[in-house]
């Protein structure tokens, strides 16, 4: 076996390991928390499974940096402890080569986690929201509460008349100009989907004029095309995750409940997310030059701590780009360059 494939095996098994490890905690605190709820509803241990298995692909998501940090030390820490790297640089390899032959198992987690929040997780997520709401004890004396929620430069409030999401009722449309000033009040008795856009029941118009209010009616009138129906489920659900289809579509005047800079950001995060996997094998690489019968041991925590240190960098720069408190483009990226940086500068210090 060649030493890039000794490398990457040895790399990859490890990620491996520590993702299923990662995976497997974080599911069963998943479950503790809906367990109860799901058998009460009468779906037994098929409908937990079920469960486990829609809400796999964002597990994997969420624990794949520390996957990636925590393989990668117990890589660089075998290698170190096993004075193989001393081996390998007696001979001529480098510790950027040695680094650069582990990149390739990372570069493939990278590569799952955007097939995941690309086009895998956003089918699971939808697929379990219409579940639950299908599962859904139905109590004819609960009230239903209406949702706000805006689409283009119309502010919406109605109620969801049935958990298909292709129906409200109490309709309510403020519409604005450009300066978002209101302009025109629609209340309508109910809006249905047919044929791919929103038709609203028995509208009645109020539009304010500069001295003067304008009033009409209508038995029925076409309305929007850019709210789905998924849409409304999702808000009736609760559902706090945003795929980047959703934050394309709200910043393209579909639906949308945050500021605008929440779904840029959101939308430079679907690319940055990834990288973090790549930052962690960086920040963990210096642990390949540990001297581990003479404090080595201080090194490799101080690598854990720099790529836990990355990840709350990372998690307040995202939400002050959220925010609008900084630009949506430097919060996705300023944590992975700045720590990605950094472990180079580590790494570069420790091969000097």
């Amino acid at each position: 076996m060649t030493l890039p494939k000794y490398l990457m095996k040895l790399m990859a098994g490890r990620i491996l390991a520590a993702l299923a490890v990662l995976v497997g905690i974080l599911q069963i605190l998943d479950l503790l928390d809906v367990t109860t709820e799901i058998l009460d509803r009468k779906l037994g241990a098929a409908g937990v499974a079920y469960y486990a298995m829609l809400r796999l692909p964002r597990l994997i998501e969420q624990a794949a940096p520390l996957a990636a940090l925590a393989g990668s030390l117990f890589t660089f820490a075998k290698l170190a402890g096993d004075s193989a790297v001393t081996a390998m640089r007696s001979t001529g390899i480098s510790a950027y080569r040695v680094t650069m032959m582990s990149v390739p198992a990372v570069v493939v987690l990278v590569v799952v986690q955007l097939a995941i929040g690309m086009a895998i997780a956003p089918r699971t997520d939808a697929t379990l929201s219409e579940w639950w709401q299908k599962s859904t004890p139905k109590d004819p004396a609960k009230v239903i509460d209406p949702l706000t929620f805006r689409v283009g430069d119309e502010i919406v409030v109605a109620v969801p008349r049935d958990p298909d999401g292709r129906s409200l009722e109490k309709v309510t449309i403020y519409r604005r100009d450009q300066t978002g000033r209101l302009v025109q009040k629609t209340d309508a008795r109910a809006a249905v989907y047919e044929n791919d856009r929103w038709r609203l029941i028995e509208p009645r118009f109020e539009t304010l004029g500069t001295g003067s209010i304008a009033e009409g009616q209508a038995r029925s009138m076409d309305w929007t095309e850019n709210l789905k129906p998924g849409d409304i489920r999702t808000l009736a659900a609760g559902q706090t995750t945003v795929t980047p289809a959703e934050a394309s579509r709200a910043l393209a005047g579909g639906l949308s409940v945050r500021p605008r800079t929440y779904y840029d950001t959101q939308l430079q995060r679907s690319w940055a997310a990834p990288i973090a996997s790549i930052v962690m094998l960086l920040l963990a690489a210096p642990v390949a030059m540990a001297n581990f019968r003479g404090g080595g041991a201080t090194l490799l925590v101080q690598c854990l701590a720099a790529g836990l240190l990355f990840m709350v960098f990372d998690g307040a720069f995202t939400a002050l780009g959220e925010n609008g408190a900084a630009p949506p483009i430097l919060a996705a990226w300023a944590a992975p360059m700045m720590f990605a940086a950094f472990g180079l500068t580590m790494l570069i210090y420790q091969e000097g």
